[in-house]
């Protein structure tokens, strides 16, 4: 594999995904988008209770989406509410084969899909048909709820059992893999007892007085919300008394020891962060797809750019890494996709493992622009989301006229503009009483020539959303 190739997501993902999680290429998934999975894995899980608080939402429940395009014309995908004809209509004119749509009925906004699904025996009836035809359930992460799901429909899982996802996405499992395979991390401690958690206090706290940063992790957090970053002794050890009494008082109620599931760490410097991919097979394999550069403006997350800028040395301890991984996830009963957090220090020195995702990412459902001809080698392309403010609801058809010239049309010698990967989040927190207008999200990737392409397209796009209101108005 070249360094181009390392780059970049390669070829096959989806028939390759099929033979890891099922043996088999021709096997058809069930797909299901149940984006923050780890709010179910954290429940009745030891967290600060203002790290720990579930969050939903309907936009991100609207995430569930992205799903549509990991899959073929063999496959199958579970809703929330049904595709706009606008937005299908351009996927398909983009060439691609989209799979079978099921929509729920009756979808509550702060429910997943999957919960939406369970709720809904005419659903549940279909996905038996399906099960007896050989199709298998593949969802964002496995949590109980999806395994409730597999039981009642009878498709089995395409994944391992919830509980060893769970175990394999804390940031406690993590830290301390890494640990035993002598990978570089920052200075850090994983903590699940009170013991633990005393002594990574203490050494955190000369850290501190020492004029540096720590970062205390919640073992399940998700989208930022499981982090905070602290400059003080006095306030790390506030947390440290709510952590500890939150532990007490649980093990008082359900008894057994107390305990707890956070990382404490060093705020280290870094030039990039970095997000890469790789699928572990039934069978034990382990096969590196991309690594992806996040970009942030003002130290807020933006999206991924493809290829991340690395030296061909860099990505391929990036890519040595996943190996070593893969197989330790595979001998503790994980199979499927593995997403892992990384940093490029100032140095240009890595950071190979910040955190393991065992469960689909963002990242996995980008992957269609380069598996699906939209982008060549050639190209960069450019994965964020776009903030919209609505006061009434946009149909896709209208959002293609606003941005017409800047979408994604074809797969012509010199692609250029932006490809929709997910229209529900511009629509989903709409209702009736929504009298004053709603926040919704645009997501795509930005595929161009160059980097100055790219910013140029996202400044025009950027502009021309920023009046919408104004046009709903006219």
């Amino acid at each position: 594999m070249d360094e181009v190739e390392m780059h970049l997501p390669s070829a096959g993902f989806s028939a390759r995904l099929k033979r890891a999680v099922t043996g088999s290429a021709d096997t058809p998934l069930v797909f299901l988008g149940n984006f923050e999975v780890e709010n179910h894995w954290a429940l009745g899980e030891p967290a600060l209770p203002r790290v720990a608080a579930h969050a939903g939402s309907a936009v991100v429940n609207r995430m569930d989406e992205f799903a549509l395009l990991l899959g073929g014309k063999d496959d199958h995908v579970v809703l929330k509410t049904p595709l706009d004809r606008g937005y299908r209509g351009y996927l398909e004119g983009l060439g691609l084969e989209l799979p079978t749509v099921h929509v729920v009925s009756g979808q509550d906004p702060r429910r997943t899909v999957s919960e939406d699904a369970l709720a809904d025996p005419a659903l549940c009836a279909a996905l038996a048909d399906l099960a007896a035809e050989g199709a298998r359930l593949s969802a964002h992460g496995v949590s109980a709820v999806e395994e409730q799901l597999s039981a009642r429909t009878g498709l089995p899982l395409a994944a391992p059992t919830a509980a060893v996802c769970k175990k394999v996405n804390s940031k406690v499992y993590s830290r301390r893999l890494s640990d035993e395979l002598g990978i570089r991390q920052a200075r850090g401690w994983a903590c699940e007892t009170l013991e633990e958690l005393a002594g990574a206090v203490a050494a955190a706290g000369e850290l501190l007085d020492a004029g540096r940063k720590v970062v205390l992790k919640d073992a399940f957090g998700v989208s930022g919300k499981g982090i905070v970053v602290l400059d003080s002794a006095a306030r790390l050890g506030r947390l440290h008394r709510m952590a500890v009494q939150q532990a007490e008082k649980a093990a008082a109620a359900g008894g057994g020891a107390p305990r707890t599931a956070l990382v404490i760490e060093e705020w280290v410097a870094k030039r990039c962060d970095l997000n890469y991919q790789f699928t572990v097979g039934r069978d034990g394999s382990t096969h590196f797809d991309f690594v992806k550069e996040l970009l942030t403006e003002g130290g807020v997350h933006k999206g991924h750019r493809i290829p991340a800028r690395l030296s061909e040395a860099q990505v391929a301890e990036i890519a040595g890494t996943a190996l070593r991984l893969g197989e330790r996830l595979a001998a503790d009963g994980y199979h499927g996709v593995v997403g892992v957090d990384a940093m490029v220090d100032p140095d240009e020195g890595l950071y190979p493992v910040v955190e393991i995702n065992a469960r689909n990412n963002m990242s996995t459902y980008q992957n269609v622009v380069h598996e699906g001809g939209l982008a060549g080698t050639e190209e960069v392309a450019v994965a964020r989301h776009y903030p919209l403010r609505l006061t009434r609801p946009l149909p896709f058809a209208e959002l293609a006229g606003v941005l017409d010239g800047l979408l994604l049309t074809g797969r012509g010698p010199r692609p250029r503009g932006l490809f929709v990967n997910n229209y529900a989040t511009v629509n989903a927190a709409w209702s009736e009483d929504a009298a004053d207008g709603v926040e919704g999200r645009l997501y795509g990737v930005l595929v161009g020539a160059s980097d100055e392409e790219i910013a140029a397209i996202d400044t025009d796009i950027t502009g021309r959303l920023a009046a919408l209101p104004e046009r709903s108005r006219a």
